[in-house]
């Protein structure tokens, strides 16, 4: 399911979907109904930066339910807007927690609580993207946790590893992390302004 799920966030995000936005621009819904059709011409409209992102605040179970539904149900416009929204929910949420574990880092030593979010935000995560993590991602973390890694004293109260090696690690893995460089530079590079 993870190499099918790339694949797809390359065909809707990537490369894929940049080479051919005129062809998804010209995409409709198969179906004439109003709203359907305004949907996907918000997407589209979104695309192109221009309007909101029509999936803005949909939770990420619903998101994934579009983004990754390619049976003909939803344009490729409207998938990569929902591609960009769950996009961009990630990215808060990395923001937010990185803020969380460096106050925990500087108060305590230890990332015990970073990486318990950590792992509540990839259980919490719809499976298919789950999926593009390493097989052992959430053990690996609950490994990490019962180190009690105290980085300031440099040494596990419960094993050991590096403060640096553990947050790259965790953070260079995942659908949003691996794809979201190249796919941010290019949006930003092909439209004419942020999303």
């Amino acid at each position: 399911m993870g190499a099918r799920a790339e694949t797809i966030v390359d065909e809707i995000a990537g490369e894929t979907w940049a080479a051919n936005k005129a062809r998804h621009d010209a995409e409709r819904p198969k179906s004439d109904d109003p709203q359907a059709l305004a949907l996907a011409r918000q997407a589209t409209d979104f695309s192109h930066g221009i309007g909101a992102n029509p999936f803005k605040g949909m939770s990420r179970e619903q998101l994934a339910a579009i983004a990754y539904d390619d049976s003909g149900k939803f344009t490729v416009n409207e998938r990569h807007a929902a591609w960009h929204e769950a996009y961009d929910q990630e990215q808060a949420w990395r923001v937010r927690v990185i803020a969380q574990g460096d106050l925990e880092y500087q108060g305590t030593g230890k990332q015990n609580g970073f990486f318990a979010e950590v792992l509540k935000h990839y259980k919490g995560l719809p499976a298919i993207e789950q999926a593009q993590y390493p097989d052992n991602y959430a053990s690996k973390l609950q490994y990490w946790i019962s180190l009690d890694f105290n980085f300031h004293a440099n040494q596990a109260e419960g094993g050991g590893t590096s403060y640096k090696s553990v947050v790259e690690t965790l953070l260079e893995q995942g659908p949003h992390a691996r794809n979201g460089a190249m796919i941010a530079a290019s949006a930003t590079r092909d439209t004419p302004a942020a999303h």
